[in-house]
């Protein structure tokens, strides 16, 4: 099993920018991808971006793109959200997850094919 440990959450001001950070430790082997999501209060979670863990090939949702970087160090097993730009509609709860099936079937965007998940780390854009 595979457990994870967010953090770099606040409140940003409009424009600003954040990085969130998601530790990842246990079965780390499993790991074939990972993502980031999020859950504005009385909204569905919604896919912001993933990377494959072992090539770190990045996908993003329209929303985000060209404004959040999605990373991962593998050798620290942590993964990282860059937010730049930063609008009051990201407002929300951050959760890291793990992908562990396999890596040809792995859509990126669908929160039912991830297996484990964070506790989630609030992010605030407001002035």
């Amino acid at each position: 099993q595979v457990q994870f440990v967010e953090s770099g959450g606040g409140l940003v001001q409009p424009g600003g920018s954040v990085t969130l950070s998601c530790v990842v430790s246990g079965s780390i082997f499993m790991l074939n991808g990972m993502g980031w999501f999020r859950q504005a209060p009385g909204k569905e979670r919604e896919f912001v971006a993933a990377i494959t863990w072992s090539s770190g090939f990045p996908k993003y949702a329209d929303s985000v793109k060209g404004r959040f970087t999605i990373s991962r160090d593998s050798t620290k097993n942590i993964m990282y959200l860059q937010m730049n730009s930063l609008k009051p509609e990201d407002t929300a709860v951050y959760y890291c997850a793990d992908y562990e099936g396999n890596r040809n079937s792995f859509t990126y965007a669908a929160a039912g094919e991830y297996e484990s998940w964070g506790q989630g780390t609030q992010v605030t854009v407001s002035s």
